[in-house]
């Protein structure tokens, strides 16, 4: 029997043979990373209220913002292409110019990624690749019939060809519905939340679920617990962040540790935030019975603080509302 052994060097002559170290993966400086990456990503406020600075949309009576946030989630599914990324200009716009520049830069910048990355594959997924079918009908050259002539006015049904992938018309369809679908949903609730109260929304929302208290709809439970979650939102981001930064201030050499105790960090992260998150929320449970709830969402008075007088803002809101809604309706009839 031979006895075979396998060499690698890295200080050779051959400058390449030492270039395979650069791809092996190293678990200190990947879970470094993603707790570095966690501290960063939610160091932004994310579904949080901004109070200052006070802008035109914080003005906006809630229920008109309810009425846009719906609008904007079913104009792009029945508009044309310019509409839609129309829409998508428009929202990334109030974003510019109603938040702060450090919120609307990490928003616009991970959302128009990920918008990005969804337009590329649902492009070149939807329609890319070209079937393989035999025509069953004859060629003119056997049937003696001419050629159908081409088109004059210069259509055509692939736009762009990259190797065995292709991008038609029908692709680009799917791919400009679902990317500026997603990128209005995401920076439009951001948007709201933003320049909301979650006292204002579930005011709004309310108002809307009135009449489903004659069906039997529990509109009180609902609206309760819509509150609670928009306010425990803020501190599930708040321990997310607070415990990965405690971790990346301990200065742990994570090269030194095996994969067995990352992981075994990993897991008492993860259980570090539900043990602080459900300490929260007993203490909001016990916050609540000592202020009188019993169970009963009905018999508990909730104080929305919002005042339902119509302004200014609220005119040129819904001015605006009503143009948008008309423009992407009638371009079904105007843009072919």
């Amino acid at each position: 029997m031979r006895n075979f052994q396998v060499k690698a060097s890295v200080g050779g002559d051959n400058a390449e043979t030492g270039n395979w170290v650069s791809w092996l993966p190293t678990g200190g400086l990947a879970a470094d990373k993603v707790l570095r990456l966690i501290s960063t990503a939610t160091s932004s406020p994310i579904c949080q209220f901004i109070s200052s600075p006070t802008t035109f949309l914080h003005s906006v009576d809630p229920r008109i913002k309810l009425a846009w946030l719906l609008a904007l989630v079913v104009l792009p599914a029945r508009a044309q292409i310019a509409v839609r990324f129309g829409l998508v200009a428009f929202i990334a716009l109030l974003s510019v110019l109603f938040l702060p520049k450090q919120v609307w830069v990490d928003q616009l910048g991970r959302v128009s990624l990920l918008c990005g990355i969804l337009f590329i594959l649902s492009g070149l997924g939807a329609d890319g690749v070209p079937q393989l079918v035999q025509s069953r009908t004859p060629s003119s050259s056997l049937t003696g019939l001419p050629d159908l002539p081409k088109s004059l006015s210069g259509y055509s049904y692939l736009i762009m060809k990259l190797g065995p992938l292709q991008l038609t018309r029908k692709g680009l369809s799917v791919a400009s519905t679902a990317s500026s679908l997603t990128f209005i949903i995401f920076q439009s609730a951001s948007l709201c939340l933003a320049t909301t109260t979650p006292e204002q929304l579930a005011f709004s929302l309310r108002w809307f679920m009135l009449p489903l208290r004659y069906i039997g709809v529990p509109v009180a439970e609902i609206i309760l617990t819509l509150m609670l979650s928009l306010r425990f939102i803020n501190l599930v981001f708040d321990e997310v962040r607070n415990v990965a930064l405690g971790i990346v201030s301990r200065r742990i050499n994570w090269q030194q540790l095996t994969m067995k105790e990352t992981i075994d960090i990993f897991a008492s992260y993860i259980q570090r935030i539900f043990k602080n998150i459900f300490k929260h929320a007993e203490q909001i449970s016990q916050a609540m019975i000592v202020r009188g709830f019993r169970g009963d969402s009905n018999g508990h008075k909730l104080y929305f603080l919002s005042d339902s007088s119509f302004g200014m803002a609220d005119f040129i809101a819904v001015v605006c509302l009503i143009g948008v809604s008309s423009a992407a309706l009638l371009s079904e009839y105007f843009l072919v």
